[in-house]
Parts: C-alpha cells; structure tokens; sequence
C-alpha cells in the first residue's frame, strides 16, 4: 500500500521537474540561450565525471592549461578530468634554469632576459624540447598556476640587479613551479629565502638596529609578505568577506616587529667561504659569483655561526636591553603560538620559522589566497560560498593527516568546483575573467602550434665571454620580440612579460574595479587595470600582424638571423572550405575555432555574421583563399568582446 500510495506523487513529482525544464529549454531556445539542462548535461554523473562534450573541455582547458588544442581536447575527453589531473600531478616540471644553462654553458651564448622569456614561453606553450627532442614538455597545469603565483607572491625583472642577472627570476620561477603543488608554508620559507625576492624587497642584506648610527632594519619584506603573500591588511570570514565590524590584520608596531625577524641573511657566498663574515656584510652589496649567488638560497649570518665569540651578529635577537624591541609581537589571533610573541634568544632560521609559522596559521590565510588564485584560473568574482568551499579545503585538505596549506588539493578543488564548471550558466552577468594580454599570446600560439621558424645558427667574432652565439631551434620561441627588443618586454604591444611586473602589486591589483557599470555593480575586474587604449590598440595590432604576416609556408629570408615564431596557414585548409567556389560555407571553420578558442560559447549572432563574411572570400578572390579566410576569422575572433571575456 506503501508503493501505491507514494508512486504517483514520485511520478507526478518527476513530471513536474521535468515540464519546468522544457519549459526553460525553450525560453531559453527563443532566446538563443547557450545553457543546456543541467539535469541531463552530466549524465546524472556528477561534474568530476566529465567533461561530455568538447565545449566542456575546452572551457576547462582555458583555466587549467595557457590555452586549449584540439589534440588536448580529445585527450581530455577520453581521459576525463580527475585522470588529467592526476597525469598533470604527475608531469616533470619545467625549468627555466635548465634552459638557462643548456644556453649559456652548452651553447656559449651571452644569456639575458631575452633568454628567460624563450624558457617560460617553453614551459606555458609546451612541447618539444629543443634540447632533446624526444622530450616533450607537457606539464601545463604546473606552469598555468606557477604563472598565477608569480602575480600574488611578485618578483619583478624591473629591478636593476634583476635586470642584469636573468638567474635571479629564472631560479625564483623555478621555485614557483616546483612547489606549485606543493604547501604554501614551505612556499612561502623559499620564497622569504630567495635571492630575487631578497634584492627585490630589500631582505638581503638587512641587519639588525644600530641606534648610534641610525641604522634599522628594512621593513619592505616585513610588510609585502603581510599584505601582499597572505593575509592582507583586513580581517576576512572563511568566505573572503570583510568581517564585520572592520578590522585590521596587522599595525605598523607589527611590520617593524617583523622587520627586525627578517634579518641576518645575505648572500650564500657573501665573504667568499660562507662560513665567516666579518665586516663583509656592509659591503656586499651585489652576487660575489654574479649569476651564481642567485641559485642558492641565502644564508644565515648570525652569532651562532660565529666560530669567533667576539664576531657581530647581524640578526637581530631580541637580546639588546637598549631598546623597546626585546620582545617581538608578531601576529595575534587565537591559537597563535605564544600569542604571537617571539621568544628572546633565537637563531636567524630559529626566528624565521617562528614568524613563517605564525603568518601560515592566520586565519586569513586560506580565504586570501584562496580568493585570488580563483581569480586567476577561473573568474574575477567567485561567489562567497565559491571562495568558502575552497577556504576551507586550504585550511583542511580533508586526507587523514589533515593537511593545512596543500596547494595541489586546492588547485583540484579550484578547477572542478561547480561554480568553475556550470558558473557561466548560473550567473551569467558575473561569471568569468578578462583574459590577460600574455595569456590571449599563448592561446593562439598554443592553439595553432606555432613554432620559431627562420632564423640561422651564428656566432659573432667577438672574444667570450662577451661573444654572441645563436642557435636557430623550432622550439626556443625567440623570435625579433625576445631576442632584439632593447626594454626586454617580450611581449612588445602586448603590455605584459612574465616576471616583468611592473610593481609588487603585480600587473593589476586583485581588487581592482574599473569605473562605470562594474563600479555601480560592485563588480571586481583585475585585469581591465592594463586594459588601457594604448594596451589595447597595440594587442588588435600585435594580433594582425600574428594573423597575417607570419608563416611557416613562407620561404626564409637568407639574411635573417633571428627568425620569428610563426604558424602554418594552411594547416586548418580542410575546414575552411572544399573547392572554393561561391558560396563554399565556412561554417565548419567558425564552429571549429567555437571550440577551440571560445569554449563553444560563440553568440548565433556572431557565428553566422562570420560565416557569412567568410563565405564571401573564395577562389574568385585568390588562390590562397583558404589561408585567408583563416587568417580573418582568427583575427575577428581574438579581437571580439565574446573572446576575450573568459566565461
């Protein structure tokens, strides 16, 4: 009787589901809505046991990786996402240094920043190594999220000694990428400990306060790594909302405690045994070993590592009874070790563990960290429940030891939460992301295999070490844009290179709101901070000349020695049309590029206002008409509002 009774409320219950979702369908079919019915999209599987169809790929792809292909779309969809990640997780990373010296030590040439670029572009484009070419470079979600940690914990090329020294950012990156799975608090220890980061915010080389000489710790360090690197200036809930009342993380008192912390460290070969310093550290002001004091870590100059009791200590201890810093209030929150007071007595590394260890366990940690690393993967303003769910999984990654920090489970939580999967149908009017200049570059270099072409293998007759030697490889990616441009921007026009941000701020502020209607709608837009006229201007003009003036089809110019990267032309001829006679559609081209470029969220109105300018050049308007319809759908598209808002 039971049965009975409850099977037509089930049926009729079902029936009602069902009618308000067709009803939805064909609302939304009327309106050309791209949202499909949810309750059918994932197979009644659960999203992580996707992606069903090759738009689903491709918009995981666009935050997961510098930019989808059709080979990494099909890959995905046979694999599925939790398999991807798993073989993700398991990619050798790639280095810059490795590229570095494969450059200046096995090919003898005079490396720069020119060089550093050609290794990042190697790592975020993929593929094969020119070293070695049975090596394939395939670790694209490492390099995707080193990439967005490099623009939270900045270290910047704008530096002058960065400048001259390309280790210094290539040895920094290289700890990005080999920890970008990783923890956060062993992030943050080698990243305090870096050289770059030490030259760059004036940690190296600080000492402890002389009072007669006016001398004092400096407080760069003490105050980015607060503000910038992990919790930020005010108090937030789980949710990454402000708390209510208002409060501040930290005061000035605070910062100038942490600055005496952050002292005693120099470079590794400061006096040239790294066992005595002596009155060396006044003086060493630049790498004894050039390039080289940039691959190690710093190094501890402190009493302990005296072998002399009357030898200075440069750390300051807390043990000078002359001034009010004797005790070191650090951060204050509940549960913070001793309240957050430093212990008098300690070691330069004894000390730093004590502050690294105090800033981790803020409760702010997870929820801004959390926050920015979504904006950077996947949509400016994720929803409070969104950074939450994330939060939390950062606090706690849920295995059995509890793990606070761990970043490879954050950045798995990150890419299949349902917000990232199904966002651009739940909240259509604030879901998604501004794509970066650089990374709309690595899209279309990615996307249609570019490779460097041209170019010759020479040497210049100068006496080494100050020689040139270039060798002409497909896969450096130097090109004129990172070999011959004087302010070492690569991307010339595009506005942006990577470990070239302007300010420790980055290249944009993570809360930065651009004014008119995303103001009035409290909307946040990172990226629209470089959207300038100029910015923009020059990338639809960087993106012509990419579109139309570089390909592999074309003969070489004997006298060029540094080539150019490039695509072929041809290499989409199949889909751009059958035997070029008037009216031959295009459509298959556009519904191609849909997917590859925009995730299948193509407007109908765009899709056919494309096919039907496509169509209209065939083989009455030349020979190379496939190649040309090729061309300017490529460039229609990355120059559309629709492409360059990630949804």
């Amino acid at each position: 009787m039971f049965k009975i009774k409850t099977a037509p409320l089930r049926i009729h219950s079902w029936f009602a589901v069902v009618i308000g979702m067709l009803s939805s369908f064909f609302v939304g079919a009327q309106s050309l809505s791209h949202r499909p019915d949810l309750m059918f999209h994932d197979g009644f599987q659960g999203i992580t046991s996707g992606p069903f169809t090759d738009s689903d790929a491709s918009r995981f792809l666009a935050q997961a990786t510098f930019g989808p292909t059709a080979a990494d779309i099909a890959h995905l969809r046979s694999v599925g996402y939790q398999a991807w990640l798993t073989e993700q997780f398991a990619a050798a990373p790639t280095h810059e240094m490795t590229y570095l010296n494969w450059v200046g030590v096995t090919l003898g040439e005079r490396t720069g920043q020119q060089n550093r670029y050609e290794a990042w572009f190697l790592g975020a484009l993929g593929g094969t190594d020119p070293q070695n070419n049975t090596v394939l470079h395939t670790d694209q979600l490492r390099q995707r999220v080193a990439f967005a940690l490099s623009e939270i914990l900045v270290a910047s090329d704008q530096n002058p000694l960065l400048a001259s020294f390309p280790e210094g950012i290539a040895y920094y990156y290289d700890i990005l990428t080999d920890n970008a799975f990783g923890n956060y608090r062993t992030l943050l220890e080698k990243v305090t400990l870096s050289p770059a980061m030490g030259t760059y915010l004036n940690m190296l080389g600080s000492q402890r306060a002389n009072l007669t000489s006016n001398l004092h710790p400096d407080e760069n360090y003490g105050r980015e790594i607060n503000q910038l690197f992990s919790i930020g200036l005010i108090m937030l809930n789980l949710d990454g909302t402000p708390k209510v009342p208002a409060a501040a993380t930290y005061t000035q008192p605070i910062v100038t405690a942490f600055a005496h912390v952050f002292t005693g460290w120099n470079w590794f070969d400061c006096d040239g045994t790294g066992a005595t310093l002596g009155d060396d550290f006044n003086g060493c002001g630049y790498p004894r070993s050039a390039g080289a004091s940039f691959v190690q870590p710093m190094v501890a100059y402190d009493v302990v590592d005296k072998p002399n009791p009357g030898d200075p200590s440069y750390h300051d201890n807390g043990t000078d009874m002359n001034n009010d810093l004797l005790n070191k209030q650090l951060l204050l929150y509940p549960g913070a070790v001793n309240g957050g007071m430093l212990a008098n007595g300690g070691s330069a590394a004894t000390d730093l563990k004590f502050a690294l260890d105090n800033i981790f366990n803020h409760p702010n940690l997870g929820p801004f960290v959390s926050k920015q690393l979504i904006q950077r993967l996947v949509t400016s303003n994720p929803s409070p429940a969104y950074v939450q769910r994330i939060a939390t999984v950062f606090n706690d990654d849920g295995s059995i030891q509890h793990v606070r920090g761990n970043l490879g489970a954050v950045i798995q939580k990150i890419v299949l939460d349902p917000e990232a999967r199904y966002g651009q149908w739940q909240q259509p009017d604030t879901f998604g992301k501004l794509r970066e200049p650089l990374l709309r570059l690595t899209h279309f270099w990615r996307a249609m295999h570019a490779v460097h072409h041209c170019g010759t293998d020479y040497a210049d007759n100068s006496t080494p070490p100050n020689s040139y030697h270039y060798a002409s490889q497909p896969y450096r990616y130097a090109g004129y844009l990172s070999w011959n441009v004087a302010d070492q921007d690569y991307a010339n026009g595009v506005g942006q290179a990577p470990g070239d941000a302007d300010t420790v701020f980055n290249f944009f502020k993570p809360g930065f709101m651009p004014s008119g209607e995303m103001t009035t709608q409290n909307l946040l837009g990172p990226e629209f901070q470089i959207n300038t006229d100029s910015t923009i201007t020059n990338l639809i003009n960087n993106t012509r000349t990419r579109a139309f003036d570089y390909s592999t089809g074309d003969t070489c110019n004997s006298g060029d020695q540094n080539g150019e990267v490039m695509f072929d032309h041809f290499q989409d001829a199949a889909l751009a049309g059958t035997d070029g006679h008037v009216g031959d559609p295009s459509n298959r081209l556009v519904d191609a590029y849909n997917i590859r470029f925009m995730s299948g969220q193509m407007s109908p109105f765009m899709r056919q206002t494309l096919i039907t300018y496509l169509n209209t050049i065939d083989a009455t308007t030349d020979t190379d008409w496939q190649a040309q319809r090729i061309d300017r759908a490529l460039y229609l598209i990355f120059t559309s509002p629709e492409y360059v808002i990630q949804k």
